[in-house]
């Protein structure tokens, strides 16, 4: 279905939700180090670390690695406060790499900058600075389901 990216996810709950989105979607969740915990943590495994065995997970050591690896043809969206582009505008397409950044920093600005025509933002009032990581991936991935009219039955 789809890849959903994390750069260097610090919270182990925002990860254990996204991992439950993951599988799902039918999508493969990927990794991209440093993590800000461990993958045996407690409270990763409270969110959805009971399911991590059923979940495709990709890890990469860093985002240099993650970058090259997925470089075009493959389409991927950056998921950013710092867009115009609303997240529904962008058109989907099976195996399409969705990426966010850290909880407290977002995407790094080189990537941005670096990808700026593939940025996407959700929309939202000036007062609320940003989604919890975990609502906002459930937002575009399902967005993303939507489009492509996906059924799990």
């Amino acid at each position: 279905m789809f890849n959903v990216v994390l750069i260097e996810p610090e919270i182990p709950p925002n990860t254990g939700n996204i991992a439950r989105l993951c599988l799902a979607t039918q999508s493969r969740l990927h990794l991209v180090e440093p993590l800000g915990f461990s993958i045996d943590d407690r409270h990763l495994r409270r969110a959805g670390m009971d399911y991590w065995s059923r979940v495709d997970v990709q890890y990469w050591k860093n985002l240099t690695e993650f970058e090259t690896a997925t470089r075009p043809p493959i389409r991927r969206f950056l998921l950013t406060t710092k867009s115009k582009r609303r997240y529904w505008e962008a058109e989907f397409r099976q195996g399409d790499y969705l990426v966010f950044g850290r909880e407290t920093k977002g995407l790094p600005e080189s990537l941005l900058l670096s990808d700026s025509a593939n940025c996407l933002t959700i929309p939202m009032a000036p007062e609320a600075r940003s989604l919890n990581l975990a609502t906002a991936v459930a937002i575009v991935l399902f967005e993303g389901v939507r489009q492509l009219h996906f059924d799990c039955e």
